[in-house]
């Protein structure tokens, strides 16, 4: 059963399981259409006790969110326009809706298929859990290649999961990561055959649905007790950092529309989006 009305993405209720699937062509950017969807869905899951847990997933099995809108690097001020009145206003748009997302009273699984980068990569670390199709899903924080660096909760999810070092690497890399290695690395929980993803993810989202009152909400504030500083410390450090590189200059911009135009946010260019940014980043003359 389905409830509520999105654009970008579809509700599925099963019990006290709600499944949201992503469903934005022609690869799930992260526009204004999927985040006003996304955050009526969070307002929404935030005052329904009934939903226990929610499964993340897309509707696309070669792009689970491919990343931001590539056009608020030529037009930021959409991007700003988006700012939750009722969220934190020192954090960005982007923040906003993944903490948002994040602090839900219910336990949060994203199920990964397919691409996803910056902040289709933000958004799954913004849930409590992640299992992947193991040879079907890559993962990859390229914003460096655009010459910023990420900004929707990116540098504190990732340190989170995986440590300084290997943030590091990730970020300045700017690499795409294969399953293998993310399973290694910690950015996710683990990597599953493709064909049993679904049913696993499925049956753990119904034992934890089905537990006695209060037991997951209890053991989630327990295990977030753990880290002393709080579960996510500085996104406000990483608002006030990222406006040292976005909105950007001229120079950089101008290689956002280079992007765009050579492809970005379609199926063909989001494929190896890597070299496609490395090129407009280097044209030949």
């Amino acid at each position: 059963m389905s409830h509520g009305s999105h654009t970008a993405l579809r509700v599925f209720r099963s019990g006290g399981v709600a499944r949201v699937v992503l469903d934005h062509p022609p690869v799930n950017t992260l526009d204004i259409t999927m985040l006003r969807d996304l955050k009526q869905f969070v307002e929404e899951a935030e005052k329904d006790t009934s939903i226990k847990v929610v499964v993340l997933e897309s509707a696309d099995p070669e792009f689970f969110a491919a990343h931001a809108d590539m056009n608020w690097m030529l037009d930021p001020g959409e991007l700003f326009d988006l700012a939750d009145p009722e969220a934190d206003p020192a954090l960005n748009p982007l923040q906003q809706l993944h903490e948002r997302f994040r602090a839900l009273p219910q336990v949060t699984i994203a199920k990964l298929r397919g691409r996803l980068r910056a902040g289709g990569v933000e958004l799954a670390m913004a849930a409590d859990m992640r299992f992947a199709a193991k040879g079907l899903t890559w993962l990859g924080q390229p914003e460096t290649r655009m010459g910023i660096f990420p900004g929707g909760g990116g540098t504190q999810y990732l340190n989170r999961l995986v440590g300084r070092a290997r943030s590091i690497e990730i970020v300045l890399s700017a690499d795409l990561y294969d399953t293998d290695l993310a399973e290694l690395y910690g950015w996710i929980n683990r990597a599953l055959p493709p064909e049993e993803l679904d049913s696993y993810v499925d049956a753990l989202a119904q034992r934890i649905a089905a537990l006695p009152e209060g037991v997951a909400a209890a053991a989630l504030a327990a295990i977030d007790a753990a880290e002393a500083s709080g579960p996510v410390p500085a996104l406000a450090e990483e608002s006030r950092a990222h406006a040292r590189v976005y909105p950007s200059p001229p120079e950089v911009v101008e290689r956002a529309r280079r992007g765009l135009e050579a492809g970005a946010q379609t199926r063909e260019g989001e494929i190896d989006l890597e070299a496609l940014l490395d090129k407009v980043a280097n044209p030949t003359p």
